[in-house]
């Protein structure tokens, strides 16, 4: 039997905080998180460039996202570039300076043996062989379980590619998610890495599927899920395009990493004539983009972020933004269509 299959993520996410905080099956308290949890949970998303949820009260953080997914994309596992976009996730380090087990990038991209990254075998296999089965990343080792205070255990345990008739697909596998925040996160991250292996072999988007062992909501924030289903009744958000990754290589990513590390260290502002952004790909511009107005969030203490670069950035990126950080931009510049 199949799972169900939504067109936009954002209805997924709906689906899945309802069920999981008004028919949960158990209770549980591992490590001291008392949570609700719901057991075998599964969707699948026909079109995986929808993935951000815009709801007003989710207030979802775009800049952290992409920060992830690129974390990710360059190998990284690093607390520098992360923690400085997310600072809670510092405690999940055992040494204070890298991640073990949320660190998927080394996984994915690090070599191992013979040279060659699971991801370099994966597209290999791919392009050997349209309809295999083996095109698999696998991401939690059991190494990881041996100590039992280890604070960062892998949630995820397998990332599986399938090329069917000129479309990728892309399923993961996880032994825990919890619903409210690793959820979102994740299946951003994913979809962004399924879009480019599916451009970097020269075929179609797929669907993508997301099975849970455990999905959970801590108690701690079952009244922020009500909150968020409350405001999707009342003020369901017209679904904004969906933005479609470019062809892109590596040579445009380090570029946009190059970008990411300057703007994160605040050394200079983005300027919008310089010729190196303005070469990269629209998609890409406005990733970095996001950063900048990050940066201006972060280091200009409380002064509203730049008319000139807002303007820039596209409209979807702006209401996020402005729900994020309400404060961040000029107040009698909103959003084009956002409330005044």
């Amino acid at each position: 039997m199949h799972a169900e299959t939504f067109h936009r993520f954002e209805d997924a996410y709906l689906a899945v905080l309802a069920h999981v905080s008004r028919d949960h099956e158990h209770r549980t308290a591992a490590r001291g998180n008392a949570a609700r949890e719901c057991l075998n949970i599964s969707f699948a998303l026909a079109d995986p460039r929808d993935r951000i949820v815009h709801l007003r009260g989710r207030r979802t953080n775009i800049v952290f996202c992409y920060a992830e997914a690129l974390w990710y994309l360059l190998g990284r596992d690093d607390l520098e570039m992360i923690s400085y976009y997310a600072p809670r996730l510092t405690r999940y380090s055992a040494d204070g300076k890298v991640l073990s087990g949320t660190a998927y990038g080394p996984k994915l991209f690090g070599l191992a043996a013979g040279g060659r990254s699971q991801w370099d075998t994966v597209v290999e296999r791919l392009r050997l062989e349209e309809g295999t089965k083996r095109a698999v990343v696998t991401f939690f080792h059991p190494e990881e379980l041996a100590d039992p205070a280890n604070p960062d255990v892998s949630c995820t345990l397998a990332l599986q590619f399938m090329l069917r008739d000129g479309r990728l697909h892309a399923i993961t596998y996880m032994r825990g998610n919890d619903a409210v925040t690793g959820l979102l996160c994740d299946v951003f991250s994913f979809t962004v890495l399924q879009e480019f292996t599916a451009r970097r072999l020269g075929v179609g988007l797929g669907t993508y599927a997301h099975h849970v062992g455990s999905m959970h909501i801590n108690d701690i924030d079952i009244n922020r899920v009500a909150t968020v289903l409350a405001d999707a009744a009342l003020d369901p958000p017209e679904p904004p395009p969906v933005m479609t990754m470019p062809a892109t290589g590596w040579a445009e990513l380090a570029v946009v990493a190059c970008y990411e590390e300057a703007l994160r260290h605040n050394e200079a502002p983005l300027d919008l004539n310089d010729q190196g952004w303005s070469r990269l790909a629209p998609y890409w511009q406005q990733v970095v983009l996001l950063f900048e107005i990050h940066r201006q969030i972060r280091h200009q203490g409380g002064q509203p972020v730049s008319r000139a670069t807002l303007s820039r950035l596209a409209e979807p990126y702006q209401r996020l933004i402005s729900n994020r950080w309400p404060k961040a931009l000029p107040l009698d510049e909103p959003p084009d269509g956002a409330d005044k």
